[in-house]
C-alpha cells in the first residue's frame, strides 16, 4: 500500500468548490490524450485538496461532469493509481490515499536528495537563456506572494521545481522525480497554509536564485535540500496533529 494522506480541514475550507476545467483535448485526439486530460484534472484536484484524502472518485459522477463516457476516465484512474495516488479495489471502487507522518518525511527525504542534486546540476550548467526563464517564473511567484494568489502562487511554484528538475540535464534524475513528485505535491499544497512555512519557503527560492545567479553549485544544493526538507517536515507536523 502506497502513503495514505490525511485531509487537512484549512486546505479544504479554500478548495470546497471545483475548479475551472481546462478546455478539453480536440475530438480528434487519441483516447490516450483525452484519458491524459482527463488525469491531469483529477490530479489537480487531489493536489489542492478538492477530492480530499479518503473520498472516493466514482467514475459516473466524473464522466457526466466533463460530459465524456466512462472509458477515458476508467483509464485516467489507473493513471493515477500508477502515480500512487488513489488506491482501486473491487469493493470500495477508487478512492485518494492517506500518508502518514513518516510516510510523508520519507518520501520528502527523496524528493530533496533528487532535487537539490537537480539543482547542483543546473547552478554549474545554466545559461543565461535558462536563467532568464527561471528568473520570469520566479517574478511571477513573487507577484502572486505579494498579492495574496496562493493557488497561483503554488502552480507557479511548482513550475520551478519541475524546471529545476528538467533543466538540469540528467534524465535519470528527471524519470525517478516524476514517479515520485505526484505523492509529493499534495505536502507542498498543504505546507504553504502555514503562514511561518510560506514566508520561510519563499525566502529559499529567493536563495536559490541568489546561488544560480553566481553558479555557486554548493549553496545551490544546499538551500534546495533544506527546502524540501523543511516542507516535509511541517507536512509531517501538521499530519501528526490531526491524529494527536
Amino acid at each position: 500500500m502506497g502513503c495514505q494522506y490525511s485531509a487537512n480541514a484549512s486546505v479544504l475550507a479554500l478548495t470546497d468548490l471545483l475548479p475551472d476545467v481546462p478546455a478539453l483535448p480536440p475530438a480528434s485526439e487519441s483516447p490516450t490524450a483525452i484519458a491524459q486530460w482527463v488525469a491531469d484534472v483529477l490530479r489537480d484536484r487531489i493536489v489542492k485538496g478538492v477530492y480530499p484524502p479518503g473520498s472516493r472518485l466514482v467514475e459516473r459522477r466524473i464522466s457526466a461532469e466533463l460530459d465524456l463516457s466512462r472509458t477515458p476516465v476508467r483509464e485516467a484512474l489507473k493513471l493515477l493509481h500508477q502515480d500512487g495516488l488513489i488506491e482501486i479495489s473491487r469493493n470500495k471502487g477508487a478512492q485518494v490515499v492517506r500518508c502518514s507522518a513518516e510516510e510523508a518525511r520519507q518520501l520528502f527525504e527523496v524528493i530533496a536528495s533528487l532535487e537539490s542534486l537537480a539543482a547542483e546540476r543546473l547552478a554549474r550548467t545554466l545559461t543565461p537563456e535558462l536563467l532568464d526563464e527561471i528568473e520570469e517564473m520566479h517574478a511571477r511567484m513573487m507577484t502572486y506572494y505579494k498579492i495574496g494568489n496562493q493557488t497561483d502562487y503554488f502552480d507557479t511554484n511548482s513550475e520551478i521545481h519541475d524546471f529545476v528538475v528538467a533543466a538540469c540535464g540528467n534524465p535519470v534524475i528527471h524519470d525517478a522525480h516524476k514517479r515520485l513528485i505526484a505523492r509529493a505535491r499534495y505536502g507542498r499544497f498543504v505546507a504553504i497554509h502555514n503562514p511561518d512555512r510560506l514566508a520561510q519557503s519563499v525566502a529559499e527560492h529567493e536563495a536559490l536564485m541568489e546561488a544560480l545567479r553566481s553558479g555557486d553549485e554548493v549553496a545551490a544544493a544546499r538551500v534546495w535540500r533544506q527546502h524540501l526538507q523543511h516542507t516535509g517536515e511541517s507536512f509531517a507536523a501538521m499530519l501528526e496533529a490531526e491524529t494527536a
